[in-house]
């Protein structure tokens, strides 16, 4: 059993707010670990913080624009009318999660989610594949919504569309409750951040949590030093290993000499030339220290460090 939110003429700020409210279906995969361009961090500091402003870049601005396309080629596709549905959906069990999603099938108990992706991507949806956190995505909309279909439909710009089907899997849905309500109760509830996960999104959020050093006074660092030793052990083995791929790629270029391009049965290799112009700011600086001064782009940034003690 579900909630309606009605969404028609709602404004952005008080749709955004709905949206903060709960854990929504592009929240799923993040908060599962599965989701390559964000974290359960993220989200915890999506839901908590105060600010109500949504990411917008060319990426989200074209999967928005396109959606109705998407949409028409499903349609095309299948011979299956779909339709907007004008509301955001709350479960009445389980009122932490909420979906706001693309279409629903007309006279199917079943969902519609539109994706657009990159031809660079194309790999990911190969051989029948979905990237993992969509499919979180859909089987959220489907613990939500208690349909037991949910297809998405994805164009692969400039190369292909494809849609798949994903059915009612009560495991993964059992599991999936499981995990998000762990996270809103135990984090979010409580004001607790989520552990990192090494993540880009992870540096991004404590970047914005500790974006300045207040204090000088030393803190006693207690119970990482197996931490920093896995860490120093890591760094060596990256050392060696940079300083082996190194030397094959030497190699190579000792064999291709002059040569521009390279290629066996399962490789092509190129060492071609780039000719770059680069401005030379130490020479800027010392000669023409106001042009410098006009054009320098001051920068904040804590740098982190590991000595031995």
């Amino acid at each position: 059993m579900f909630e309606r939110i009605p969404i028609a003429g709602m404004d952005k700020r008080q749709w955004l707010m709905q949206r903060k409210s709960g854990i929504g279906g592009s929240d799923a995969g993040a908060i599962c670990g599965v989701n390559p361009y964000s974290s359960a961090m993220k989200v915890f500091r999506d839901k908590t913080c105060e600010d109500v402003e949504e990411a917008d870049n060319e990426a989200i601005r074209i999967g928005h624009d396109l959606e109705d396309y998407v949409a028409r080629r499903f349609s095309e596709a299948t011979g299956l009318k779909v339709r907007k549905s004008n509301f955001m959906y709350r479960s009445i069990e389980h009122p932490f999660m909420i979906a706001d999603v693309d279409r629903l099938v007309v006279g199917e108990d079943a969902g519609l989610e539109c994706k657009t992706a990159s031809a660079y991507n194309a790999d990911k949806w190969a051989d029948g594949n979905i990237p993992l956190h969509y499919v979180m995505q859909c089987y959220h909309y489907m613990a939500v919504t208690g349909k037991r279909t949910w297809y998405i439909a994805a164009v692969i710009l400039g190369r292909e569309f494809t849609y798949r089907k994903l059915e009612w899997d009560d495991a993964l849905v059992s599991r999936l409750i499981a995990v998000e309500e762990d996270f809103w109760e135990n984090h979010v509830a409580k004001g607790i951040i989520p552990p990192p996960d090494g993540s880009r999104a992870c540096d991004e959020v404590i970047a914005q949590y500790f974006h300045t050093a207040k204090k000088e006074t030393p803190v006693e660092l207690v119970g990482f030093d197996e931490k920093l030793n896995r860490r120093e052990e890591i760094l060596s083995s990256i050392a060696a290993m940079q300083a082996e791929q190194k030397q094959i790629e030497q190699e190579v270029k000792l064999f291709m000499g002059e040569n521009q391009y390279a290629a066996s049965g399962r490789y092509r290799v190129s060492w071609g030339n780039i000719d770059s112009v680069r401005l030379d700011t130490q020479r800027i600086k010392a000669e023409k220290p106001e042009v410098y001064a006009d054009y320098a782009k001051p920068s904040h940034y804590r740098r982190f460090e590991v000595k031995a003690a």
